[in-house]
């Protein structure tokens, strides 16, 4: 929660007890109707306080970007990766992370599958 969010639920907060303050204030012997309307008053101005807090905008955050790095052991050759479909090659600008699975787009015929490797032995 940001801090103005934080600010303005506890001026609410004081404002709404002062209000029930007043209001019990009222109903003594040297109390009257002028304390009744400052109590409406402060609740009114709680009640907006609390509604402009729960509407401020905190998803101002800019997008962030995930970079996934594999380190490997050992000495790695790459073999070259063809489409399952029309047996073009692809690089690694096809290959994209979607829900942490690798997916792969074919720039020549469109086709998109999810990259699986099969085991070695």
């Amino acid at each position: 929660m940001k801090a103005s969010k934080i600010i303005l639920f506890v001026i609410a907060g004081f404002a709404l007890i002062f209000s029930f303050l007043f209001f019990l204030g009222s109903g003594g012997q040297s109390g009257g109707f002028n304390l009744i309307y400052i109590a409406v008053g402060l609740a009114a101005v709680a009640f907006i306080l609390i509604f402009f807090a729960t509407r401020l905008d905190i998803s101002a955050d800019p997008a962030q970007n995930v970079t996934v790095n594999i380190d490997l052991p050992g000495e790695v050759s790459m073999d070259a990766i063809k489409c399952e479909s029309c047996g073009g090659v692809l690089t690694e600008k096809d290959i994209k992370l979607v829900s942490g699975a690798p997916m792969v787009t074919c720039p020549f015929c469109s086709t998109t599958y999810q990259l699986s490797e099969e085991p070695k032995w």
